[in-house]
């Protein structure tokens, strides 16, 4: 498997762990309180063959510089840092693809820089507190796997997992997000392996519950490309409708066999997806 590239990028706002990987067109890949290395990531995977992929940690993840401050984890001073990191690269603008709450980011993004970027793509993500009102949504407490939920969370935010405890929860974690959990090998088959920043996480927590940004979408005028799985437990579909209803220029595609992880679930027809977008966008 090849590796991605690692650099270092010393910005205003501190120095950022950056990994790179392919080549064509700049474009940001980052999720909230994932941390990534070398081994690179399942989502970013499926973009460089088209674009030279920027995966990001953010603040507190992998060797990225740390929070003096609390409200430095706040979706909106991540996404200036992002801006910071895109700037001290000499890029003038890039697309940016999120899954997740890396899509929540990613509409944070293209509320407030849509003319940074190229194009944006939000998968699975949702622009309002997608847990509390659904009951389709496994973070709601009248899902049926709420607290199995809970449970694998709270373990895995412990530094006293060994290695393979750590693995064998995320696996479990990951398998109540996909519409066949009995295919996961099958799906998850490379050498990848990434961490969890607490940090990160305890801060987005308590976010989420205010989080609202619907009244402000139709500022976000970049290309929007929005995509879902019908049967996604973590944002479930109606969020992703919400957000193409409200964000101008967006396209919606919804994948009838994904969960959560449409990019594997339905590998080939995300990427024919993605690039009948890009080709659009070029």
């Amino acid at each position: 498997m090849e590796l991605w590239s690692k650099k270092l990028i010393s910005t205003g706002r501190g120095t950022f762990e950056v990994f790179d990987k392919g080549s064509g067109t700049p474009l940001c890949v980052t999720h909230y309180y994932s941390e990534f290395n070398e081994t690179g990531d399942y989502f970013a995977d499926t973009f460089t063959g088209r674009h030279q992929v920027f995966l990001v940690n953010l603040r507190e993840a992998g060797n990225s510089v740390k929070a003096e401050h609390p409200y430095q984890l706040s979706l909106l001073e991540t996404v200036f840092d992002l801006e910071a990191i895109r700037e001290a690269m000499k890029v003038e603008s890039w697309s940016y693809a999120g899954h997740s709450i890396g899509g929540v980011l990613g509409v944070i993004y293209g509320i407030y820089f849509p003319e940074r970027l190229t194009a944006n793509v939000i998968v699975g993500a949702a622009a309002r507190d997608y847990t509390t009102l659904s009951p389709q949504c496994i973070y709601n407490q009248q899902h049926p796997d709420y607290e199995l939920m809970q449970g694998l969370m709270i373990a895995l935010k412990s530094p006293e997992l060994s290695p393979q405890e750590r693995r064998n929860n995320s696996i479990e974690r990951t398998k109540l997000s996909l519409k066949h959990p009995e295919m996961y090998k099958q799906l998850f088959n490379k050498s990848i392996h990434k961490k969890m920043s607490a940090a990160r996480l305890n801060f987005f927590n308590r976010e989420l519950q205010i989080f609202d940004v619907t009244r402000k979408l139709h500022l976000s005028s970049a290309k929007t490309l929005i995509l879902c799985g019908e049967h996604d437990v973590q944002c479930p579909l109606e969020y992703s409708i919400e957000m193409s209803e409200l964000i101008p220029n967006s396209e919606l595609v919804v994948f009838r066999e994904s969960n959560h992880y449409p990019f594997l679930e339905e590998k080939e027809r995300f990427k024919q997806e993605v690039s009948k977008f890009f080709e659009k966008v070029d």
